[in-house]
């Protein structure tokens, strides 16, 4: 891959996996809830299942998506509604030793599988294949995706992470704790809505 088309790929992969989403909302309350080490399958989640996701994109799924309306409308409601969901379930979460006693953080397989059901995820799988996936070579172009998306992933959910873990003491006190999952949860909310406003 030339090394301008690397930049940009690059610029729009910081971009796009650093500001507010699904993901990030859902890592960073994860560290608030339950600690920056526990957290760290989610984070990983992220970050290989959305570069795997976006290298089946950029091989097989792209053109199938952009032909099928219904398949793109189907997803989108049922991301947007599971957004919802979790939203709602982050907003009126306690904390940690709250009513839900089982309450615990995503695991690997649930982060990664996440994408699969993220909006946003699709938005910029869908936009950056389209955009770098060269006709001539497929393949290597969606491997050097999928490789930027590794590394920016890791960094882009680890400090949200590392930003939840800042501040779960300051969040300790049970009401300042609800007040930011309200937060995080209208994040995620307003994103869907977001998302049907463009």
């Amino acid at each position: 891959m030339p090394f301008e088309l690397l930049l940009s790929l690059f610029t729009i992969a910081m971009a796009s996996s650093w500001t507010p989403g699904p993901n990030n909302a859902l890592v960073a309350a994860s560290a608030v809830n339950f600690g920056l080490r526990r957290s760290l399958p989610h984070v990983a989640g992220i970050a290989l299942g959305f570069s795997f996701m976006i290298l089946v994109v950029g091989l097989f799924l792209g053109e199938l998506f952009q032909q099928s309306a219904l398949l793109r409308e189907g997803l989108r409601w049922g991301g947007a509604a599971l957004l919802l969901w979790v939203a709602w379930k982050i907003a009126t979460a306690g904390g940690v030793g709250g009513a839900a006693g089982r309450a615990r953080p995503f695991t690997f397989v649930e982060a990664a599988a996440f994408q699969w059901i993220n909006p946003k995820a699709w938005v910029m799988a869908l936009a950056i294949s389209a955009q770098f996936v060269r006709a001539d070579a497929p393949l290597v172009s969606a491997l050097w995706i999928a490789a930027v998306f590794v590394g920016v992933g890791f960094t882009s959910a680890f400090g949200w992470a590392a930003a939840g873990q800042a501040l779960r003491r300051w969040l300790s006190h049970p009401a300042r704790l609800r007040a930011f999952n309200m937060v995080m949860g209208g994040m995620i909310a307003l994103g869907v809505v977001w998302m049907f406003l463009e």
